[in-house]
């Protein structure tokens, strides 16, 4: 049985017929789980900054010592432009 065959659909492609900014996001990982890096980030660009972004948002539940909100505020406006620029560029390059 492959690992595909675990993956959830994306409801957005399943009802509308197209994709959503997040699609793509669970075979980035799997690709990253494979060691294949770059295919990763082609398939979703926002894949390393939404990993870097869960990981500070652990440090915030974590370490209550230190203060995250600026970092996570910060990487969410990333990832938020990261997701729309590649989203546009994908669709205006089809």
């Amino acid at each position: 049985m492959a690992t595909d065959d675990f993956m959830l659909p994306c409801m957005n492609k399943s009802i509308f017929g197209f994709d959503c900014l997040g699609c793509g996001t669970q075979r980035a990982l799997l690709l990253i789980f494979k060691g294949e890096f770059s295919e990763a980030f082609y398939m979703f660009p926002a894949i390393y900054t939404t990993i870097l972004f869960f990981l500070i948002l652990a440090f915030h539940f974590v370490d209550k010592s230190r203060n995250y909100h600026k970092i996570i505020i910060g990487l969410a406006i990333t990832n938020a432009v990261i997701m729309i620029v590649s989203y546009f560029y994908k669709y205006s390059n089809l």
